[in-house]
């Protein structure tokens, strides 16, 4: 299951809080007047303090800490504290509300739907992430309803502040963050954009993937690949060395997976998945290498598309979070190795309970997805879908049915795990950004559906973070 993440690409996902029926107002606990400073007026929020202020040209960018029940069903058994992050422009301007579902970055950025719509950009680090993991930690205190209700809390604490529309958004597992949030809270945006968020509806049933890998691409560039994964495990003895010499080196171990053999299998069949995932398929078919490749050159390669030290104790804990998710509620995506038949030592290695501490008690809940997949199907209400086309964590997507209003799919062509609305052909993109610019209560400007606010070149860079192969 280590299967598809060695770069996170972290993307602006926006979600609109609506309309009409306004967002459900949760009670505002910040009621000083607007003359006041606005640090002030944030840190007068109950269990609100602040961990430092950055300067950042045009706004103010505060990193804080918000008190948060470890358990909202029970919020007498204790607490933990929460990071977030706050873009602040002006308290009559919308709000984004981006979470990664990983952890908060804490240097200032500005995600698509923030760029788009002009506003200010709330970021929370997801629970059980650290620094925002409750100790003693009780891991079946980290599901999806906790964590909707630790956004809920958020947008109540900030939302007699910042009045206007919100929008949630986020990429990737973060993109299912926004819509987990909305199925649970519908009422508090005014709408959502989620950019490539996998939606595995049945965990035991993943032919879609399957699939994608048969079909995506050219034949010439699926051949090569299926060729220098064989060539990998053909070469499994000196390429184990290496890694084992090189983690000795780097200090860095094995406990978790169990040794080197057994990572380096895990990184192998993760290799196609991770370069469909990031790799620019218009130019990196033709560096796929040939299987009479030096040993030199193919570490290399093996190394900028999967990333040996993803696959180390020290890569992987991190995210152990994630992989907990994955192995109780998320699912996780598996396919076929064909190209790999007579050389795999460890089948059925390559999934979320080989990444999580066997101390941790693991049990799937089947009963998760399906549900959030009907509420979107039927209930959807201003929510937008980005997905890319050669992304395999689209292979299974959210779709939007009969019942679902004022909500899109789009798909960007030849995209992978970075697509995103700028990326979409252009009659596509010009009505994601009018819808986002209606969501957000802001309407561009004589009809010009374009972004509010001009490109920052410190605030607007994607930021790509190497992680573990496993994760969307």
């Amino acid at each position: 299951m280590h299967k598809a993440t060695r770069w996170l690409l972290s993307l602006a996902v926006l979600i609109g809080t609506a309309a009409a029926g306004g967002a459900s107002a949760g009670a505002a606990t910040a009621a000083e007047p607007k003359t006041e400073d606005i640090k002030d007026r944030i840190l007068a929020i109950r269990g609100m303090s602040l961990v430092e202020e950055k300067p950042v040209d045009g706004y103010r960018y505060f990193v804080l800490n918000y008190t948060q029940p470890i358990d909202h069903r029970h919020p007498s058994k204790g607490t933990f504290q929460q990071r977030l992050t706050l873009l602040h422009k002006s308290d009559d301007r919308p709000t984004v509300f981006f979470t990664s579902g990983y952890n908060v970055g804490t240097t200032p950025s500005r995600s698509e739907p923030t760029k788009i719509i002009d506003g200010n950009q709330v970021s929370l680090e997801y629970r059980y992430f650290t620094p925002s993991r409750p100790a003693p930690t009780d891991w079946k205190k980290l599901d999806i309803r906790q964590a909707a209700n630790d956004q809920h809390r958020i947008f109540q604490a900030l939302h007699g502040i910042y009045g206007k529309n919100w929008i949630a958004t986020g990429g990737s597992k973060g993109g299912m963050t926004a819509t987990y949030y909305r199925r649970f809270f519908p009422h508090d945006m005014n709408g959502t954009v989620a950019y490539v968020a996998p939606n595995d509806v049945r965990n035991d049933e993943d032919a879609a993937y399957d699939r994608f890998f048969q079909t995506v691409g050219t034949a010439q560039c699926r051949t090569a690949l299926a060729a220098i994964e064989r060539e990998a495990l053909v070469r499994r003895g000196e390429m184990v060395d290496r890694f084992q010499a090189w983690a000795d080196k780097e200090k860095q171990t094995f406990k978790t997976v169990g040794s080197a053999d057994r990572a380096y299998e895990v990184m192998v069949t993760d290799l196609v998945f991770g370069f469909w995932q990031y790799q620019p398929a218009e130019t990196a078919c033709a560096e796929v290498p040939k299987p009479t490749v030096s040993t030199d050159e193919l570490w290399k390669w093996m190394d900028k598309v999967g990333g040996f030290d993803s696959y180390t104790d020290q890569g992987m804990e991190p995210y152990t979070p994630y992989y907990y998710q994955a192995g109780t509620q998320l699912g996780e995506p598996g396919y076929a190795y064909p190209n790999l038949v007579g050389l795999l030592k460890y089948p059925g290695i390559n999934n979320s309970r080989t990444f999580v501490p066997k101390d941790i008690p693991m049990r799937f809940d089947a009963r998760a997805m399906p549900d959030v997949d009907r509420w979107v199907r039927h209930h959807a209400n201003r929510m937008m879908f980005v997905n890319g086309e050669y992304d395999p964590w689209s292979s299974e997507h959210f779709e939007l049915g009969a019942g679902a209003r004022d909500s899109y799919l789009f798909t960007v062509p030849g995209g992978n795990h970075g697509s995103n609305i700028a990326k979409l052909k252009e009659a596509d993109r010009t009505k994601a950004t009018a819808e986002l610019l209606d969501w957000a209560g802001v309407p561009a400007p004589s009809g010009q559906a374009t972004p509010l606010a001009p490109y920052n070149k410190k605030l607007d860079k994607q930021e790509i973070r190497r992680v573990p192969m496993l994760r969307p």
